[in-house]
């Protein structure tokens, strides 16, 4: 990384790129912070640490930490449940075990979770999302739960419609959205100023210069927003909630990091992300903000693709955005408190529409319906009941659709020229596939011989063993010769 600062070309491009970064970080921190029901200081916090500490670490080049959309309703859960003090604790928590795991060595296992369940956790954040920071865009208060912020909606558009205030917030929003839509579609060079920056400098000087009476952000001070964990904070973490908390902030932060770190990998030809040491760098970071009392943070794809896009050449560049956020909050804090809430909140909305996988579905319905139904029942769970319990049905459901797509068996039955019968059992048997290999054995005939033939079963585990000698037992029972049974090979087939 200080390799650059002997090469002023590279020197240059990379002070170009982390501009680029930090002018497109600047708005989201703020947002996310301000979305998550946490002064909009923390995030910025956040944003510096990922600059400053976690871009000085191994791991990823080019890949951005800071606050993340993606966490935003677990946050606001969190701080809801448990108040803004714990919320210290929890990342700091959090912290501590992403580098227990990254010290065990388990970065790259993060990478075998289903892509279709990390889909629908992106798609169930995205949705509470989009439908919580519409209320904001109104300025109203957004309901507690996912479902009721969706079934709130028709009566949220009747206060928009016959509300004047309302519909003057919810224009701001909306005018933020549209710019972030158009702004993809304009020349390249219109393009280097980041949509994010544009839309919140257009709906803050419109507001101005308009006199919108709507809600700004509310400005404390980078220093006074610091809140460090107090000891009893620290000793509630030993509650059950708390910990499915700090375990939820874990498994998303980690997966999305480095779900991202693939991403960015193959945004470049530059060196591959240690996805060890990757996790080892985001507990670094995540037990700075913990000590703080800031956001959670993850890598972020939005900042990462444009450090990548913008000629990033080594991790300097991530490092120098970290210092831009650290030079505003310090001498420009006042800037932040004439954003409008509303055009952050359009940023949100924009933002979470992006995290539905909309493209995804098209494939997954001609090709793997299976994978669809995982996504969608997570999307579902994480709007109906919460991030964690999504999340944990999501992996549930991938694990048992694997173990029935590894668990294929066949049963055959023939008839030898003696009258006996042979029932072959061949495949991986295991209780998921029970049902038909009792159903094929109980509709044989209980007066004939029979045989049962288990030489070319992979796999067969202690359900199926059992049920098949009880079967033997009760069809011996009848008065008919002793059911044989030829097992497979040890090393065939383990119980």
């Amino acid at each position: 990384m200080f390799s650059a600062l002997k090469r002023p070309a590279v020197l240059r491009q990379d002070a170009l790129a982390s501009l680029v970064v930090f002018l497109v970080a600047l708005p989201l921190c703020v947002g996310v912070a301000v979305a998550s029901g946490v002064p909009a200081e923390l995030g910025l916090i956040t944003g510096i640490v990922g600059g400053l500490v976690v871009g000085a670490l191994p791991g990823s080049t080019f890949q951005v930490s800071g606050p993340a959309a993606g966490l935003t309703v677990l946050v606001f859960e969190a701080v809801r449940e448990f108040g803004l003090g714990m919320l210290g604790a929890v990342v700091l928590a959090t912290g501590v075990l992403q580098l227990l795991l990254g010290a065990l060595k388990f970065g790259r296992w993060f990478r075998a979770i289903s892509v279709s369940v990390v889909h629908g956790m992106l798609a169930g954040i995205g949705l509470v999302l989009v439908f919580g920071q519409l209320y904001t865009m109104a300025g109203v208060k957004q309901p507690r739960s996912g479902l009721d912020k969706i079934t709130g909606v028709p009566g949220l558009a009747a206060d928009v419609v016959t509300h004047g205030p309302a519909l003057t917030s919810f224009a701001v929003g909306a005018g933020t959205i549209a710019v972030l839509v158009v702004w993809k579609k304009l020349p390249a060079r219109a393009r280097l100023v980041p949509a994010p920056l544009v839309a919140v400098a257009l709906a803050t000087g419109v507001t101005a210069l308009c006199g919108l009476g709507i809600a700004n952000v509310e400005v404390r001070g980078l220093f006074d927003a610091v809140q460090p964990p107090g000891l009893n904070d620290l000793t509630s973490l030993g509650s059950v909630a708390a910990l499915g908390t700090v375990l939820a902030f874990t498994l998303i932060a980690s997966a999305e990091s480095l779900f991202s770190a693939a991403a960015v990998d193959r945004m470049h030809d530059g060196p591959r992300t240690h996805y060890d040491k990757e996790l080892l760098a985001q507990g670094v970071g995540n037990t700075v903000c913990g000590v703080l009392g800031a956001l959670p943070m993850t890598a972020v794809i939005v900042r990462s693709a444009a450090n990548v896009q913008a000629g990033a050449r080594t991790s300097l560049s991530r490092l120098l955005h970290g210092a831009w956020l650290l030079l505003f909050a310090v001498l420009l804090p006042a800037a932040i408190g004439v954003i409008p809430l509303a055009a952050l909140a359009g940023v949100l909305v924009h933002a979470g529409c992006k995290l539905v996988p909309v493209k995804e579905f098209g494939p997954l319905w001609r090709e793997h319906r299976g994978e669809l139904v995982i996504l969608g029942a997570t999307a579902v769970a994480i709007v109906t009941t919460s991030m964690f319990e999504g999340v944990v049905l999501g992996i549930l459901l991938a694990v048992v659709k694997t173990a029935w797509e590894t668990s294929k068996v066949q049963v055959d039955v023939r008839e030898l020229t003696d009258g006996r019968l042979i029932a072959t059992v061949a495949g991986n048997a295991t209780f998921l596939r029970l049902p038909r290999i009792l159903e094929t054995l109980e509709a044989l005939p209980q007066d004939r011989p029979i045989e049962i033939d288990l030489s070319g079963v992979r796999h067969l585990d202690h359900a199926c063993r059992t049920a098949l000698e009880g079967w033997a037992s009760r069809h011996h029972g009848a008065g008919t010769e002793p059911v044989r049974m030829r097992h497979p090979e040890p090393e065939k087939a383990s119980v």
